[in-house]
């Protein structure tokens, strides 16, 4: 079990997060953009006067801030070695606050909308699928099916904007944005907590719907297949009411490959609720790499790109680890 289960799917782990960290150290560095600069212009823009001595020590003391001392390689040796201390470095746009106090802020915000947005769009779309997958004799199931095909290719941002529109433009029900009123401290209140389902309400229930939309299909095409099987058509002609056929044979079975997929789409919907952040602005993490990217923030673009590789890395993981659990088809071997 450990040597042939457990290591193989830690090591690979442990493989993409390297890939995917060495790729995020990389990529800035090969762009025109020169943070270092940029913050010297910047500073220069203001009409503070710098004399060439004040410019030379301003330079080197930001090449080390933003680890861009020394050659590729030691910048390379250093990344790693300020990672495993969880030292990003200070943020250009709200400097000199760092960049992991910036993120420990705002990545709470992304996880609570992504798991809630993300768990109930699988259990909810899985048990729609199924059961248009069981009944896709019946009219009103070819209609529901339809509107999940219709909501589908739509991306992200247009839903969002679309809802955005409606209901906090329009018709005025939810905030056009933020994450709670101004000025109000969080609390453990009643009051409190109907305010942060409020703010959230839109950007969770735009990817929701996006989500379920796809998991319908996904599972309504498993489900096609599983009603094929023996085992059904030995149920029905025993007389199994459809409600138990439906659910204990059918979804029970046509779950096992969707635990996978939850796994895969982690990424796929993160980059939506990233997205999806921008559009409300949500003070998740989508907000704040929006903010990152228009003003040239280096250390946070990198701080966010590798806090990401982690977190979806991490759960893929947890999941292919879970995975023997619900299929019994599969051991530890």
């Amino acid at each position: 079990m450990l040597k042939r289960y457990l290591i193989p799917r830690f090591l690979q782990y442990l493989l993409v997060i390297f890939v995917g960290v060495t790729i995020v150290f990389f990529v800035p560095r090969f762009t025109p953009v020169d943070p270092v600069q940029q913050m010297i212009s910047t500073i220069m823009k203001m009409g503070t006067y710098l004399d060439p001595k004040a410019v030379e020590q301003m330079t080197e003391s930001l090449k080390e801030l933003y680890g861009l001392k020394g050659s590729l390689f030691e910048q390379y040796i250093n990344f790693w070695l300020r990672l495993f201390r969880g030292d990003f470095g200070p943020s250009l746009f709200r400097f000199p606050i760092p960049v992991i106090k910036l993120i420990g802020d705002s990545l709470p915000w992304t996880v609570g909308l992504l798991s809630v947005s993300t768990l109930l769009s699988w259990i909810i779309g899985n048990i729609l699928g199924g059961i248009v997958g069981f009944y896709y004799d019946k009219r009103w199931a070819r209609i529901l099916e339809g509107i999940a095909m219709f909501i589908r290719p739509i991306p992200y941002y247009v839903f969002a904007l679309i809802i955005l529109v409606i209901f906090a433009y329009i018709l005025k029900w939810f905030p056009l944005g933020g994450g709670m009123p101004i000025g109000v401290r969080p609390s453990f209140s009643l009051q409190f907590i109907l305010e942060l389902f409020r703010y959230a309400f839109l950007p969770l229930i735009s990817m929701m719907i996006l989500g379920i939309a796809v998991t319908l299909q996904t599972m309504r095409l498993i489900v096609s297949n599983v009603v094929k099987e023996d085992f059904v058509t030995y149920a029905r002609a025993g007389g199994v009411k459809k409600r138990i056929i439906t659910f204990k044979y059918v979804i029970r079975n046509a779950m096992l490959p969707q635990v996978t997929n939850l796994a895969l789409s982690m990424g796929q919907i993160f980059s939506g609720a990233l997205i999806t952040e921008i559009v409300f602005s949500y003070p998740g993490m989508g907000t704040l790499l929006y903010n990152a990217i228009a003003t040239g923030d280096f250390n946070l673009i990198m701080g966010i790109a590798t806090i990401s590789i982690v977190g979806i890395s991490s759960f893929i993981l947890i999941i292919d680890l879970l995975y023997p659990l619900f299929d019994p088809r599969v051991r530890y071997r």
